[in-house]
């Protein structure tokens, strides 16, 4: 099985996508949180300026300082890597690719299927990576699931490549 999954076609860059590294990646999303709470899609530029700006003020304020608990923040998220099931949105790759003026689609190339959605479509798919901690290596490297989860259960699978036309 082939884990490396292109973006080509109507693009300015044809690019690759490596599921493996998805896991060290900070867009990536807790599926086994995400479809049972409330879900806002924020400006991460927003969202960072904000952080970065509360934390400067802090410092500015208080004098650098780190948390008491900071070992036992990052054993916790080790122990989430380890055993938690992600995904990432398509969005950011599809974006860096540069997807050209005529392009109106993305078709999903699987081992026995072609899923054309439409460029306008794409902020809806999220990439599912990784299963208990596991990559998805059986029906993978990579799962899409919709955004408001009608596929939750029954994902899109053995995804090969995007195909921008």
């Amino acid at each position: 099985m082939e884990s490396i999954v292109p973006i080509k076609g109507k693009v300015k860059f044809t690019i690759t996508l490596d599921p493996g590294v998805w896991i060290f990646d900070d867009r990536k999303i807790d599926l086994t949180t995400y479809f049972h709470q409330p879900n806002e899609r924020v400006d991460e530029l927003e969202e960072y300026t904000k952080a970065i700006s509360k934390h400067w003020s802090r410092e500015i304020q208080e004098g650098a300082t780190y948390p008491p608990t900071l070992k036992t923040e990052k054993k916790f998220e080790k122990e989430k890597i380890l055993s938690g099931t992600f995904a990432i949105p398509l969005t950011p790759f599809l974006t860096n690719a540069e997807p050209t003026n005529e392009a109106t689609s993305v078709v999903i190339e699987t081992e026995n299927n072609e899923y054309k959605i439409a460029l306008s479509k794409i902020d809806d798919l999220l990439l599912a990576f990784s299963k208990n901690g596991k990559p998805l290596r059986e029906d993978g490297p990579i799962h899409i699931i919709y955004r408001d989860g009608s596929n939750q259960h029954n994902p899109i699978t053995s995804v090969k490549g995007f195909r921008v036309e």
